[in-house]
């Protein structure tokens, strides 16, 4: 089988760029160069791939953080470095008294692989205990037996809060929504856009067993999505996805604060004494909102994204009743231990669940809990396909379906063996389910909490343009290109004005949408594969499509598009379109970045990493 997807492609005759493009001038084609040749052999030892990656210097002092931040150095501290920094603090003074502290003895607390030895018994500049912004009281007797019980009520009415009596609040205002699909009404995205709930249409796993990273497809029914600006989806575009923390880490949270059973699903008064929280971008006041203990620590409250900061661990520190655990979690907060608090937030990733069970001692009560954790925010995700496209299914009713792809983010887990992100492992979790009752013949429903705004993404911006295009993706990077190929292909005239370059690891695993680009996928799509065949890298198939490259970004609105991870093959294809240019145009190094630079600005050189 041959590695590269592409077959009887002319050589490109190219030997420059046309000094004066027109605007119906068609791009040499995709090439083979004696470079890119199959090879069935293995690397070879003595020739190791160099990563693509490069790191630059950008600050040395206060003033140049000040100058890329706009933040002075406390402001900095304070949100970077978890309310403190290695370079404040931490020295060892003379004549200082210390003692053995015993390190508590269990697994989650050995896993933080925090390095501590003996502890001054005075500790100075511990973190003040941070405010409490949030309250939980009963909830107000309604006069009627209908009283709202879910978590998508809120007591603001014309701006005003009235929480002394809900019968104030006609009951038809009263909004319900099934929290176990989609978070409360309060959890809204930026006006006038609300959370959708999309039904699972098809999902179905892209990469086969074997493969480093897992990808799922999905078909999301938007028929009924509501009208918002006549704002549409777009070819390119991003949805964001309200996703919830798991199931099972909020039990998990829950258990460990020692929250009685019968308290977890009532409703209750949430107070809050200002800031956004816990909606997303709503305005900047105080709230009082009736929900739930769950409801908040499932789509309010992220439990896993964030390093801690210390003023969660000085939360931890004021009810620890175990004096082992309170005098590490004060030193974690004072000067002294200030290196070893940096090691701790720079090292594996902690989660709150991990926090409460190596300080097992430590129950504080959820408010106070919840006044230091950061809001867990929408995750975005690419279109895959033409969302101008419509689905004609056996109901003899007209549905709209837009696609989209997702790769399984893992990380270590302290109870061994790994954990998802909290985004991608809710997706992975619903494809799951979905194929399982599909399997079994149950006709279960499953759903997606999404919305359509923040349509800004750079690719949706720049591809109504109707000259040639050059796409360069890797992994599920190059899912939001599928759209653009789709839509280009149907037009006429149009094959030969779009090329695509798909970075993968291995053909046989994970080549994602192979064969769904449409009838002239074979002529316009190039697969390059890192761990089989002919062993290379994305970048370096830009620079065998040199001319391509050059002739397509100096063409009459012409566009090269990147999209896929900055680590690696971001970094990667930015030099080596730097070498192109070098080679094409006869530049130097920093001309060719200025070249490049401006050709972002003119809205031809587009990037999309993360």
């Amino acid at each position: 089988m041959q590695s590269v997807r592409m077959q009887n492609l002319s050589l490109g005759t190219n030997e420059g760029m046309p000094t004066t493009p027109k605007a119906e001038s068609i791009a040499p084609s995709l090439t083979y160069s004696d470079e890119s040749d199959d090879q069935d052999e293995p690397i070879r030892a003595d020739q190791p791939r160099q990563r693509r990656a490069s790191t630059r210097l950008i600050a040395q002092s206060a003033r140049d953080i000040q100058r890329i931040t706009g933040e002075t150095t406390a402001e900095f501290v304070t949100r970077c470095c978890g309310g403190g920094c290695c370079l404040m603090g931490g020295a060892r003074p003379a004549g200082v008294e210390y003692e053995s502290v015993p390190l508590p003895d269990n697994e989650a607390f050995r896993s933080l692989g925090l390095k501590i030895g003996d502890i001054p018994k005075v500790l100075t500049n511990i973190v003040d205990l941070p405010e409490k912004k949030i309250s939980f009281s009963s909830v107000p007797k309604a006069p009627s037996p209908s009283s709202p019980t879910d978590s998508a009520i809120s007591l603001e009415r014309d701006g005003e809060v009235d929480s002394g009596n809900l019968s104030r609040i006609a009951i038809d205002k009263l909004q319900t929504v099934d929290t176990s699909i989609q978070p409360p009404r309060f959890v809204q995205p930026h006006p006038p856009y609300n959370v959708y709930a999309a039904k699972i249409h098809t999902a179905r796993e892209l990469t086969k067993a074997g493969a480093e990273k897992r990808t799922y497809h999905f078909d999301l029914d938007i028929t009924d999505y509501p009208d918002e600006e006549n704002t549409d989806f777009k070819v390119g575009g991003a949805i964001g996805v309200v996703a919830p923390n798991s199931e099972a880490v909020v039990e998990d949270v829950l258990d460990a604060l020692m929250v009685p059973r019968f308290l977890r699903d009532k409703p209750v008064l949430l107070k809050t004494t200002g800031g956004r929280w816990p909606t997303v971008w709503g305005d900047d006041k105080p709230r009082e909102l009736v929900t739930t203990r769950r409801d908040l620590l499932t789509w309010c409250a992220d439990l896993q994204s964030y390093p801690p900061t210390k003023a969660l661990l000085r939360v931890l520190a004021e009810h620890a009743t175990a004096d082992n655990e309170k005098k590490i979690l004060n030193f974690l907060c004072a000067a002294e231990g200030q290196g070893a608090f940096c090691d701790f937030r720079s090292g594996p990733s902690v989660t709150v669940s991990q926090l409460l069970h190596a300080f097992p001692s430590s129950h504080p009560p959820l408010d106070e809990l919840l006044s230091t954790l950061q809001q867990l925010m929408p995750r975005f995700y690419s279109l895959s396909n033409d969302p101008h496209e419509s689905f004609q299914r056996g109901d003899q009713k007209q549905h709209r379906l837009i696609e989209i792809a997702v790769t399984v983010h893992e990380t270590g887990d302290w109870r061994g063996g790994s954990r998802t992100g909290v985004g991608s492992g809710f997706f992975e979790r619903q494809a799951r389910k979905f194929i399982e009752a599909q399997k079994a013949g149950e006709k279960t429903e499953f759903y997606i909490p999404m919305f359509k705004g923040l349509m800004a993404n750079p690719l949706a911006r720049q591809f109504n343009a109707e000259g040639p295009m050059l796409l360069i993706g890797a992994g599920v990077g190059i899912a939001p290109f599928r759209g653009f190929v789709q839509r280009r292909l149907k037009q006429a005239n149009c094959a030969n004005k779009v090329w695509v370059l798909q970075g993968i690891r291995d053909s046989l695993l994970d080549e994602i949408y192979s064969g769904e680009w449409g009838v002239h996928e074979e002529e316009v799509k190039r697969v390059v594969q890192s761990r089989r065949g002919e062993g290379r890298y994305v970048q370096e198939e830009v620079r065998n499509q040199a001319d391509l490259v050059w002739s397509i970004v100096n063409a009459v609105d012409g566009r090269i598009f990147v999209c896929g991870s900055s680590k690696g093959m971001g970094e990667g294809v930015e030099e080596a379109l730097v070498d192109v240019a070098m080679a094409k145009g006869n530049l130097e190094r920093e001309e060719a970045r200025n070249f490049w630079q401006l050709k972002k600005e003119a809205g031809q050189y587009i990037a999309e990493t993360w």
